[in-house]
């Protein structure tokens, strides 16, 4: 099953969104296949609906897709967050949804 946060929106929906968000902080990323794109640093979430939009992530230098992908002036990039498959011990995304994105 995949990780999803759908939450009403109640007074301290905040605080729970922040302990998940907290808690996924520094899991690595893996693809697909098996190449490290670095480390989970925060989530993007849509303010309506509560759901997962973006993970901003701190690339691996050493990974040739984290290379070539844009950054932000803080060198962090993001993925979206359709192209995350599973989240347990890592978050694995499918590199060919991150490559035509």
């Amino acid at each position: 099953m995949l990780f999803e946060l759908v939450f009403e929106l109640h007074e301290g929906d905040f605080v729970v969104k922040y302990v998940i968000a907290k808690q996924l902080a520094g899991k690595r990323i893996i693809t697909t296949d098996g190449e490290e794109l670095g480390r989970i640093v925060d989530l993007f979430l849509n303010e309506v609906n509560g759901k997962i939009e973006k993970v901003l992530i701190e690339p691996n230098p050493d990974s040739s897709l984290a290379m070539h992908a844009a950054k932000d002036a803080g060198g962090m990039m993001t993925i979206p967050y359709s192209s995350v498959l599973d989240v347990k011990d890592v978050m694995v995304v499918d590199r060919r949804e991150l490559s035509s994105a």
